[in-house]
């Protein structure tokens, strides 16, 4: 399953704009996470990782490379509060993205 980005990533600045056509599939699905698991804030799922880093009770189930998602979700993170935006209203939803493929 391919995550896609919106169009209206047409209207970000040109070096947002740069980023979001580099995002990684991997970077797309924790940005769709982070919307509809996490009601828009990084620090839950960043727990949940964590958490689950350390053998602890977490909500998400996500394949390995935990590490490489929490170093994921600070970039994102930087870019969002740089930029004043949420980087997740620029990816369609998993339901959307299902339904195209």
């Amino acid at each position: 399953m391919a995550v896609r980005l919106l169009p209206t990533i047409d209207q970000l600045p040109q070096p947002l704009r740069r980023f979001m056509d580099r995002l990684t599939q991997e970077q797309k699905l924790l940005l769709v996470l982070k919307r509809e698991l996490y009601h828009n804030d990084w620090r839950p799922m960043q727990t949940d990782l964590r958490h689950r880093l350390e053998g602890r009770p977490y909500v998400l189930r996500l394949a390995a490379r935990i590490d490489e998602d929490l170093e994921r979700i600070e970039q994102m993170q930087q870019i969002e509060q740089h930029y004043r935006v949420d980087l997740a209203d620029y990816i369609a939803d998993l339901a959307e993205t299902e339904l195209s493929t």
